[in-house]
């Protein structure tokens, strides 16, 4: 739990910040060690009937990529662990969910307890599991500073390529929002008053434009029903993806069919897996336990359990390579599996791993721009057949009658 307090500091100046313990007692004391006179302490969150509704909050990739960076800085110019720590409170100040996460790491270390532990009971902010244990062994090794540094290129190039896809997609998606609002703004609206003109005369008209002539009855009538469907069904979708771990199983295992597609999502799914994986081996990571933890980082469960299962093996004196030919439950590209091989017998599995990241990165990066290129002439077209279709539909019987 999070303590508000306000007092004096053991030089007679005004503080006021926050101290993380499990109770008011312990708050006291830790307050009382640091040599703070406090004048005020009390719980920093929501409490109705002693239900506390405080919950970790998560932390954006850039953010803690430049923190992991100057972390990484600091350390390298000889400063030590808890100055750096301060130095980066003083910085974050003016943000309250940093400025509490700073404070409890500095809170913890003060009591003698390594990073690790100090990022692991705090309670402000949520951490990913293989950053955690990243600064756990490397804390161990004596390789801090090169490893925050590692990370934060990591992190740093996730969130690129987040940002990238993102912005890419934000126009694409526009033209699809906007060509189904007119596609429903014509179906629902200018084609039943155009139908009035049909009404009146007695001639059979076209199969196309009965079939436009029935979607427009449908959508006018229905459109609430529809709207509300649609709302219903992604609500719905996202809710299982992120709830039933078999739909998203499935869900994944459908998305590794569609080609070119497929190779998008192997090809990124392995960068991020090599890239996790050359840092904790370089940082003295067990090669079954940096395995686990470069698979928990992946989005798509097909290929996480393909490597989840491996680490199983590979804790019986098995080779990674051979149990990824071996496995059935999806195919790994061969290139991965022949370097992986390559590098369990030269004893170079980490820089293999690291060039693999590179590899891949370069290759998705190409694809990703190939297919996002692609993407919006794509919508254009649909767009334009579609609205086409139903004007050409529309008139055809009007020139019927012309002719006629």
């Amino acid at each position: 739990m999070l303590f508000k307090y306000s007092g004096f500091d053991s030089n007679g100046k005004k503080v006021k910040s926050k101290v993380e313990a499990a109770n008011l007692e312990e708050a006291k004391a830790k307050l009382k060690a640091k040599g703070i006179l406090y004048t005020s302490l009390f719980e920093d969150s929501l409490n109705f009937s002693k239900i506390s509704f405080k919950r970790k909050k998560s932390l954006n990739l850039s953010s803690l990529s430049y923190i992991s960076r100057d972390l990484s800085i600091y350390l390298n110019s000889g400063i030590s662990l808890i100055s750096a720590i301060n130095l980066l409170k003083q910085r974050y100040k003016n943000d309250k969910k940093l400025g509490s996460f700073f404070e409890s790491i500095e809170t913890y270390l003060d009591e003698g307890k390594t990073f690790y532990q100090a990022l692991d009971a705090q309670d402000a902010i949520k951490l990913p599991e293989f950053y955690k244990q990243s600064i756990k062994i490397s804390e161990n090794g004596g390789l801090l500073e090169s490893v925050l540094m590692e990370l934060a290129a990591f992190l740093k190039e996730q969130d690129a390529i987040r940002k990238q896809v993102s912005s890419s997609l934000i126009y694409p998606l526009f033209i699809l929002f906007v060509s189904f609002f007119m596609v429903g703004f014509m179906l629902s609206v200018v084609v039943p008053k155009i139908t009035g003109i049909f009404d009146k005369i007695n001639q059979d008209l076209p199969t196309s434009t009965k079939i436009v002539i029935a979607l427009g009855d449908f959508f006018s009538a229905n459109y609430g029903l529809i709207i509300l469907g649609l709302i219903s069904f992604i609500g719905l979708f996202i809710f299982l993806l992120k709830k039933s771990d078999a739909f998203k199983y499935a869900f994944d295992k459908f998305c590794l069919k569609i080609p070119f597609f497929s190779t998008m999502i192997e090809q990124g799914e392995l960068a991020r897996f090599s890239y996790m994986n050359s840092i904790l081996i370089k940082s003295g990571v067990p090669i079954v336990q940096a395995i686990n933890l470069s698979a928990n980082i992946l989005k798509n469960s097909v290929i996480k359990k393909v490597f989840v299962d491996a680490s199983s093996s590979v804790v019986e004196g098995k080779k990674l390579s051979s149990l990824l030919v071996a496995n059935k439950t999806y195919k790994i590209d061969d290139a991965f599996i022949h370097s992986i091989a390559i590098g369990e017998d030269t004893s170079k599995l980490s820089q293999i791993l690291n060039n693999l990241a590179n590899l891949y990165n370069e290759a998705n990066k190409d694809k990703t721009n190939v297919f996002l290129s692609l993407l919006e002439p794509v919508f254009m077209l649909f767009v334009g057949v579609t609205i086409g279709f139903i004007v050409i539909s529309m008139l055809l019987p009007i020139f019927s009658m012309n002719l006629g």
